[in-house]
């Protein structure tokens, strides 16, 4: 059985990349930070929870010597994992700046780099997705260092797809607004009005489902993108035509 690592794996957008890969046939390890309920949970449907902070190089060694200890190098790896914390720039702290960048950017880095010699010593198709957000490409208020981190995500996606072609394909998968339980609670999108209000610019007028984007991922790790690397893949209903 082949095996795939998603970081951030066990709650949202991750947990459903998860269980897609399970159901493709992959052996699934999904990183977690701190939830250890939903990583039982996750559990519960023959996922594997292991718990690291990617934003720590030294744990993020250690997990990757286990993980590939027990289950081998991985096929795919799906750098998912990241944390938003908002403030104006005059207001941001130099933790704030750093928690953020350490884990959606650096944590990537950290990641990609410990499995890497266990991936390139897999045979078949070898992929890596990082997942990006719209605010990458373009600025939000309160979010200098989200975007600046996402930005980050996308030049170096196209630094390991040149690096690493034609071993491993890497991509960067953009979901748009995205209807997880954290989204509408931090929009208030239980109200229909402000749900409304909020979908005014999306020309399909509706949130993506996890499992719509879960589709974009198949397609990425799967033949149909084989000739794709160092592309970026915008699931958002229209909102950002880049």
């Amino acid at each position: 059985m082949r095996t795939a690592v998603v970081s951030g794996g066990t709650r949202g957008i991750g947990l459903a990349f998860s269980r897609r890969l399970k159901r493709l046939g992959y052996q699934v390890v999904a990183l977690y930070r701190h939830d250890k309920s939903a990583a039982d949970a996750a559990a519960t449907s023959g996922l594997v929870p292991v718990q690291v902070d990617v934003a720590d190089p030294v744990a993020v060694d250690a997990a990757v010597h286990d993980i590939v200890r027990i289950y081998g190098g991985p096929s795919v790896l799906v750098n998912n994992a990241g944390v938003n914390v908002d403030r104006p720039v005059l207001a941001m702290s130099v933790e704030d700046w750093r928690r953020v960048l350490d884990t959606n950017l650096s944590g990537v880095f950290y990641l990609t780099r410990a499995l890497l010699p266990a991936m390139l010593a897999t045979t078949g198709d070898r992929v890596i997705v990082n997942v990006g957000a719209t605010t990458g490409i373009r600025p939000r208020r309160d979010g200098a260092n989200y975007c600046a981190s996402k930005a980050g995500l996308l030049q170096l996606t196209k630094c390991l797809a040149l690096e690493l072609a034609p071993q491993v394909r890497v991509n960067s998968l953009i979901p748009g607004n995205t209807e997880t339980d954290e989204l509408v609670t931090r929009f208030g999108l239980d109200d229909p009005a402000g749900r409304a209000n909020f979908l005014a610019d999306v020309p399909q007028g509706r949130l993506g489902t996890t499992e719509q984007v879960a589709d974009a991922l198949e397609f990425l790790v799967g033949p149909g993108s084989a000739l794709m690397t160092g592309q970026k893949l915008i699931v958002d209903g229209g909102q950002f035509m880049w």
